[in-house]
């Protein structure tokens, strides 16, 4: 086996702050003005035009170089897999949208091909997902209930619902909170908002599609079982939900239960053996086709509906519906059910976008997905669709059997088409406890994630509280409101981290230019009056105070107190001198009285002989400033007549916080900021008569009496003995 070879480096030049490095660098103070940056943005040519049209419309640069010979075939197998997955998939999830079936096979249909001309991923398959289904079915109940459509039927003597009336008002909610949220994410696209993705960590994303699956199989249970349970809204919905289905279940209807259960058990020992033959299958088996086409069959021989009361779907109309503009007076009444819908939706697509981009070596346009995601929401509302994303089991299928472009999703597109064009109508006689087995199976998935609480226990307690709230959040909130919460709880963790980061002292490393914290290791030595101070977080407003703390407690430094003592012995220098001048005018003093009084003044001013000779403050980890943070830092600078106090390892971005926050003076000068705590080690030992000799590979501090004003030469040599074989 071989060794990696070790090489060595040698550097001998002057020790350099950041005005040095300003000009041995010569730095550039060129800035281009806000207005001229506004003017660029709005200049027009032809190349740029031509560049924007292509990234807008993405299928204008890859349509045209499509390979058919390298991409046809496996698009196609793809393109009619995915297609028989969208329809057992977009009947379900209308059921979890509260909508007739029917418009989930629209939803599986236009938004579609509005992905396909203006999205840049090629892998992912959008379309119906349950979290999205689960959160639109939550406004068309609450908007739409059962109870805002009752009649009385004079021939049982018994109030019943209008079906018709209330799913065609249920439809127009869908509707409406679909077009918006396209809206939302249109307006999100536009003005580069696509890193609104980054506040959606995974633990998040994971801890919430995992409350999400909880609110849907709640959901499903009155299809189940077969049973009629009042809808709940508001925080705590999901408890009362359960504990009224637990008080009817001696109501379930046996013959429902019996096709569930069969469903169920059928579906998953089919999966299962998916995965056992999966390298061996040249694509999976159509599981769900299958049981609903079985479920179809046996129900229309048997008659469940009407022999054992099995709800069944209903008429499928065929065709497709005219457009029609959603319905404006509702906007303001879902607004924030929107919004949430915009951001889940775009989160969820936007992850797996980046997934699939990085295994193929292609990038994902975060704000062009937006306004594609957006489009085809916006479209998909005026054609009555319910709000999409991405589905992870259909886009996994879509890789697996050889889906190379969106070619594969138009493809999957126009199954559908053929669908409710020719054979939806054939399904009418589906169980709908079927489409809910079909529901529970997939999300087989989601559920594995409670896996992740002990991986994240073992690599990171944070992120596994971060998931943990986010699951009980969602769950006891209901997605909306949960996914407001958990991201404000996930914003809270950092702030918290920032709050109380950990403060360390470093120590120099025998013989090298590295620093360590010297509780952390045996071999680490201190520089003797020098305190090398570090913060593992960046300072600002939450942390300032106690940054100035943790400074005092680890370098033994009041800094209050020594400021404190600064002005009182100014105060007394003062008074001194008054009353020097008030004896000069008032007496005959002789000469060596007052050079006396003048010693002793000075000799009052003298700092603690036990206080280090400097402080270097190491900022590496800090990566702004706010106006606090610079006055804390001035507030220790206040320090430099008794302590030199330099800065470290500072970024352009924060050396201009200085800058802007008034910390630079005549006193205080880029003379204290240093790019290596090596630098600003040398340069103290330097202005106490210090010198650096080079001593082999090390480096040797001595005392010279006659260096004391001069500036030391840093010069490192390390090498390592080079290994072979």
């Amino acid at each position: 086996m071989e060794e990696r070879r070790r090489v060595g480096y040698c550097v001998h030049r002057e020790v350099l702050d950041e005005g040095k490095v300003d000009q041995l660098a010569e730095k550039s103070d060129v800035r281009v003005p806000f207005s001229e940056k506004i003017r660029e943005s709005l200049r027009c040519s032809g190349p740029k035009l031509k560049s924007c049209m292509l990234s807008s419309v993405p299928v204008l640069s890859w349509l045209p170089r499509y390979s058919l010979r390298d991409n046809a075939i496996g698009d196609l197998i793809s393109g009619i897999s995915v297609g028989i997955m969208h329809l057992p998939q977009g009947m379900a999830y209308a059921l979890l949208a509260a909508v007739p079936p029917v418009f989930g096979l629209y939803s599986s249909f236009y938004p579609i091909l509005i992905y396909f001309i203006f999205g840049s991923s090629k892998h992912i398959s959008v379309g119906t997902y349950a979290v999205m289904s689960v959160m639109i079915g939550g406004v068309t109940e609450r908007l739409a209930p059962d109870t805002n459509f009752m009649m009385y039927d004079n021939a049982t003597n018994q109030s019943m619902v209008d079906v018709l009336a209330r799913d065609t008002e249920r439809v127009k909610v869908a509707a409406a909170v679909t077009f918006l949220s396209g809206l939302f994410q249109m307006l999100l696209g536009l003005v580069q908002f696509g890193f609104v993705v980054t506040y959606l960590s995974e633990p998040l994303v994971r801890g919430y599609t995992t409350g999400a699956a909880i609110h849907v199989i709640v959901s499903q249970l009155k299809y189940t079982f077969g049973i009629s349970p009042k809808r709940h809204s508001g925080p705590f919905a999901l408890i009362f939900t359960v504990i009224e289905v637990c008080y009817l279940v001696p109501e379930t209807n046996i013959g429902t239960l019996v096709v569930s259960l069969v469903s169920i058990i059928g579906l998953v020992m089919v999966k299962e053996l998916n995965t056992y033959l999966g390298k061996k299958l040249p694509v999976p088996i159509p599981v769900e086709l299958l049981g609903i086409i079985i479920a179809t069959v046996v129900s229309w021989q048997v008659n469940l509906e009407g022999e054992y009361g099995v709800e069944v779907v209903g008429e499928i109309p065929s065709g497709l519906q005219p457009p029609v503009m959603p319905t404006a007076s509702l906007f303001g009444q879902v607004i924030g059910d929107a919004f949430a819908l915009s951001v889940v939706g775009y989160g969820i697509a936007i992850s797996l976008g980046r997934i699939f981009a990085l295994k193929y070596g292609y990038k994902v346009d975060s704000n062009q997905e937006l306004i594609a995601l957006g489009l085809s929401n916006t479209i998909g509302g005026v054609f009555q669709c319910f709000a999409i994303s991405c589905s992870m089991s259909r886009t996994m299928v879509q890789e697996s059997t050889g889906g190379k472009t969106q070619v594969a999703s138009a493809l999957s597109a126009m199954v559908i088409l053929v669908i409710m064009l020719w054979i939806g109508a054939l399904f009418e006689e589906l169980p709908k406890a079927v489409l809910a087995a079909i529901i529970y199976v997939n999300l087989q998935g989601m559920m594995k994630q409670f896996m992740d609480i002990p991986t994240l226990w073992k690599s990171n307690k944070v992120d596994m509280l971060v998931w943990v709230a986010t699951l009980i959040l969602t769950v006891l909130f209901n997605p909306d409101i949960g996914l407001a919460a958990s991201i404000a709880f996930s914003m809270l963790t950092v702030i918290f981290r920032t709050q109380l980061p950990k403060y360390s002292l470093l120590g120099q490393v025998p013989e090298t230019d590295i620093y360590r914290p010297v509780e952390n290791y045996n071999q680490v030595n201190e520089i003797p009056g020098v305190v090398i101070f570090r913060s593992s977080a960046t300072l600002y407003f939450a942390n300032a105070e106690m940054y100035q703390d943790a400074l005092a407690e680890k370098s033994g430094i009041d800094i209050t107190k020594l400021i404190s003592q600064k002005k009182k012995a100014e105060a007394k220098r003062l008074r001194k001198e008054k009353k020097e001048e008030w004896v000069r005018r008032r007496s005959d003093s002789s000469e060596n009285e007052v050079e006396k009084g003048v010693a002793t003044v000075e000799e009052g001013s003298k700092p603690d002989s036990t206080l280090p000779r400097a402080i270097i403050l190491e900022l590496s980890p800090v990566n702004f400033l706010d106006t606090v943070g610079v006055k804390t830092l001035r507030n220790v600078s206040r320090l430099h007549a008794l302590i030199s106090i330099l800065l470290n390892l500072l970024t352009s971005g924060v050396i201009e916080n200085l800058e802007s926050g008034g910390f630079f003076s005549e006193k205080v000068s880029k003379a204290c900021l240093f790019s290596s705590i090596h630098d600003a080690v040398l340069h103290c030992q330097t202005d106490r008569g210090g010198g650096c000799v080079e001593t082999g590979s090390a480096i040797n501090f001595t005392r010279s009496s006659s260096q004391t004003n001069k500036l030391s030469l840093l010069t490192l040599c390390a090498g390592w003995p080079q290994t072979s074989m």
